[in-house]
């Protein structure tokens, strides 16, 4: 209670929402601005005890890039990538390490929306192995997802190895044609994201499409 009291003061006259069980779990918590920002998703998205426990052994304020944990705290405007979590978490029911892009996209499709989570808020489903024609042949996006928030379509492309450069080429001749071909004329540019086994920081930085992004991911 005492812990509970000096938080309050210490905050603007804001009236939460929260339940003392959702408070009795945050005021363990040592970093202001991590207990913030879980009060912030608690009241955006109505989480449970059980959920916002999950979200916290998940690491999820620390998975966050350094820059949007800043940007939380100086309330400044965000973007689409900053809250895409880095690891992404995947939930595995198969125990198994060693995959391939199959078995990695159906894991991903038995709790695609706690996949969309770990991507941030406002994704909907719009298909998997998503065929779009090139010339003569059909090519398949692994996931194709909308992002009502800010309004644009989002391509992800799964792989099971290192982040190489012929993804890039592959993701964006897909954004692309989604961009010419699906995309209406009110919603934003096509964004890209490469969701790989390990990343390859070199590749994105001298990438040159700043709507093409990388994220490693984590098998729990």
């Amino acid at each position: 209670m005492r812990k509970y009291y000096l938080f309050q003061i210490g905050q603007p006259v804001v009236a939460h929402s929260l339940s003392w069980s959702h408070y009795t779990i945050l005021l363990s918590i040592n970093d202001l601005n991590k207990i913030n920002y879980y009060i912030s998703i608690c009241e955006k998205e109505n989480l449970s005890k059980r959920k916002l426990l999950e979200r916290i052994k998940n690491n999820e304020y620390e998975r966050l890039p350094e820059d949007t944990r800043c940007k939380l705290v100086k309330k400044e405007d965000t973007k689409i990538e900053d809250f895409i979590k880095n690891p992404i978490v995947i939930k595995n029911n198969y125990n198994n390490e060693d995959i391939n892009e199959k078995l990695l996209q159906k894991i991903i499709l038995e709790n695609i929306e706690s996949f969309m989570k770990e991507l941030g808020n406002g994704y909907t489903f719009v298909g998997s192995e998503y065929k779009i024609k090139l010339d003569n042949t059909y090519n398949y996006i692994d996931l194709l997802l909308f992002n009502y928030i800010y309004n644009s379509f989002i391509v992800i492309e799964l792989k099971v190895t290192e982040l190489k450069k012929e993804h890039i080429g592959q993701i964006q001749i897909y954004m692309n044609y989604i961009d010419k071909n699906i995309k209406g004329i009110n919603h934003n540019k096509t964004i890209g994201i490469i969701i790989c086994k390990r990343n390859n920081n070199y590749i994105i930085e001298y990438c040159s499409d700043s709507r093409i992004l990388s994220r490693e991911y984590k098998l729990i």
